[in-house]
């Protein structure tokens, strides 16, 4: 109980910090910390993560930071991947399951650490009306000069596209999904790296708790101490994550991000390898 309140901790702390490190971090912790097979291990990451991502959602909506229309649309559609995901991940065995995730996580890292160092801008909010010539390859979501997100045909139906494949990927590894939603709000949606982090909280909360309940119906047990260890611990680390954020630069915080990532997804191959 004492590691998963402390794990809980870290978890919650990457989740409010960076918007998705703590969903990256759960299923690792919980193979390689507590010795959970990596099975259950995604359905209780699903539950706690959940959790406390509804938790600093609810914080961060007091500071108007959330795009609450923009996380609706995305976690809706994610919610359509999010069972399919979780009907194939018995189907995959373990080590096949955890490299996969790794790859996939240094695969993002690279991406939007190449974005932060190379394309700082993209970290910052685009707004229609505000060059007079726009790129039509640019950001596919604009805002107009009040800051309101203009919902095109083009920016709706790319948002819910990236939508449900985090859903399926979610179900799939045991994540909320929050790295791969928040390069995916910062690219697609336009958002600030700060906003994109709130908008994450509500999507990840949306998706993960439809993928703990797809994984519920089909069959997989819940431990119920470790669960509530995380979560207390992730609602602790959560409120310190957010503080620290908010004195965080848009592409600072995208460098960290993108490095945690890496730094999980490498310890996890060399566990594999040398397992």
């Amino acid at each position: 109980m004492i590691l998963s309140l402390l794990f809980g901790v870290l978890i919650g702390f990457a989740l409010g910090l960076t918007g998705g490190g703590g969903s990256v971090f759960a299923v690792p912790l919980l193979v390689y910390g507590l010795d959970i097979p990596a099975h259950q291990a995604v359905v209780i990451s699903l539950a706690a993560v959940g959790a406390t991502a509804l938790g600093g959602g609810l914080a961060r909506l007091r500071d108007g930071q959330a795009e609450l229309r923009t996380a609706l649309i995305f976690g809706l559609s994610g919610s359509v991947g999010a069972p399919l995901g979780a009907w194939l991940n018995p189907r995959f065995p373990a080590t096949a399951l955890l490299t996969g995730f790794a790859l996939l996580m240094l695969a993002v890292a690279a991406r939007m650490w190449r974005q932060a160092h190379r394309q700082p801008e993209a970290t910052r909010i685009v707004r229609a009306g505000s060059e007079p010539d726009q790129d039509p390859t640019g950001p596919v979501c604009r805002y107009d000069p009040g800051g309101r997100l203009q919902f095109t045909s083009r920016c709706a139906l790319r948002l819910t596209l990236a939508g449900t494949l985090t859903g399926l990927l979610s179900g799939l590894f045991g994540v909320g999904g929050g790295f791969l939603i928040v390069p995916a709000l910062v690219l697609i949606a336009s958002l600030p790296m700060q906003r994109a982090v709130a908008t994450s909280l509500w999507v990840i909360a949306l998706i993960s708790t439809i993928g703990f309940a797809a994984h519920l119906l089909a069959g997989q047990p819940l431990n119920l101490s470790v669960t509530l260890g995380f979560v207390l611990g992730g609602l602790g680390g959560m409120a310190l994550g957010i503080a620290v954020g908010r004195r965080i630069a848009g592409p600072t915080l995208q460098t960290l991000f993108a490095a945690l990532i890496a730094v999980v997804a490498l310890f996890m191959l060399v566990k594999l390898v040398i397992a």
